[in-house]
């Protein structure tokens, strides 16, 4: 059967238009019920940092179940199945808007019916991303992909910093006050609905199915996927790991607020709204290689500082403001590079085994790196005397493995 023919330019056009106008509403949705919120929500319920740990990850872990999903690619439309992943996570995350009364059930139970939402949450979400960058693949201008990826993220970020100054307000008037936030969230990616419900596609239907073993053999075949994957794996996976516990160190160790964390978060968005479109540009002009590494050994000399935080005393909170918005412009620029590499590696006539493999393959190590850290640190807290003096070194052993994780990338020098 012949590939579908590309999208016409006025196509094209409208679709990066409304995957731009769609993402605004809808990843301030996803992220609020897939990372810093829930991760304060649980430590509200008394969750164990092995718990954390796996909600930190479930959102990239729960991506394996797209290399079973490809399939669906064949037989339905990546539209289709978009809308499907989105109307799933506006179902599951329900519970979660009422979360004043899962706060005055006992807490095992309200733990559970918490992370069974979030769980059922990560699952729609993932469907949305088993076609969202193919979506995307059909659109892009080979010339300005990281233009596009510079705009469509910022974007986003302006509207993340608007919902978080937001909910650091609600949270310093009504302490642990999670539920209106929820559902300020869940009205936002209603929004998104009528959006991508107009988006163009290429399509990949196709009466031969497109399997998970063909997409495992790229691996095989393609040296050059197997140096991605294995490098933004490795960057991808102990940044997720060293997030959450970076806001569980905060509010647990350092007595910070509710309302005082999320103002950290606000500057983790601040620094990807200033930087991103200039990275577009600089990695369209420069190549991708000078960024990964880069932002690796900025990221790793972050986390040596992020070790000594509690001994900064008053200049605490800036401290904290300050590395969530370094280390957010320094991650931006590796998400440009990141997919500008995987779009050029990807054929434009079937992209979805090439992207979901990706996906699937940073999607395990994000949901396995933070939930290995989360029982080493229980584990480990729950012996000590000094428990900053784990987190001290926590840091400092993520700060090695991310100073060698562009070390794979190395491939993607210019001229090589």
């Amino acid at each position: 059967m012949e590939p579908a023919p590309p999208l016409s330019d006025s196509e094209r056009a409208r679709g990066r238009r409304l995957a731009i106008a769609g993402n605004a509403v809808g990843v301030p949705f996803s992220v609020a019920f897939t990372e810093q919120l829930p991760t304060l929500a649980l430590v509200s319920l008394g969750a164990s940092e092995a718990l954390i740990g796996l909600q930190g990850g479930l959102a990239r872990g729960v991506f394996v179940l797209q290399l079973p999903a490809l399939r669906l690619v064949s037989w339905f439309s990546k539209r289709a199945l978009l809308l499907t992943g989105h109307c799933i996570a506006l179902a599951a995350t329900l519970p979660m808007l009422g979360f004043g009364a899962l706060q005055e059930l006992e807490p095992p139970r309200a733990l559970a019916l918490a992370f069974a939402s979030l769980f059922l949450t990560a699952i729609g979400v993932s469907l949305c991303e088993l076609v969202w960058f193919p979506l995307l693949r059909g659109y892009m201008e080979p010339a300005r992909i990281g233009r596009f990826f510079g705009a469509i993220r910022t974007s986003w970020h302006l509207m993340l910093i608007a919902f978080f100054a937001g909910a650091q307000l609600w949270l310093g008037a009504h302490p642990a006050g999670f539920g209106a936030l929820f559902a300020v969230a869940w009205l936002l990616g209603l929004a998104r609905l009528p959006l991508i419900a107009g988006l163009p596609e290429r399509s990949e239907r196709s009466s031969q199915r497109i399997r998970a073993r063909d997409a495992l053999a790229l691996v095989r075949r393609e040296p050059r996927l197997r140096r991605y994957l294995l490098g933004t794996s490795a960057y991808a996976g102990v940044r997720a790991s060293v997030l959450p516990f970076t806001l569980v160190m905060l509010r647990r160790e350092l007595g910070f607020a509710d309302a005082t964390v999320v103002l950290t978060t606000i500057s983790l968005y601040l620094g990807g709204l200033v930087s991103l479109y200039l990275w577009g540009a600089l990695i369209d002009r420069l190549g991708a290689y000078v960024v990964f590494r880069g932002a690796a050994l900025g990221t790793a000399a972050l986390y040596v500082g992020l070790a000594f935080l509690a001994a900064a005393g008053a200049a605490t909170l800036p401290f904290a403001i300050a590395f969530f918005f370094a280390q957010a412009v320094l991650a931006a620029g590796f998400g440009v590079a990141d997919t500008r590499v995987l779009f050029e590696l990807t054929p434009p006539e079937s992209p979805a085994p090439t992207i979901v493999l990706s996906s699937v393959a940073v999607g395990v190590v994000c949901g396995l790196a933070p939930l290995v850290a989360g029982i080493v640190l229980q584990a480990l807290l729950a012996r000590a005397t000094d428990p900053l003096a784990v987190y001290r070194g926590f840091f400092l052993v993520a700060a090695a493995l991310q100073a060698i994780s562009f070390l794979p990338l190395r491939v993607f020098k210019r001229g090589e």
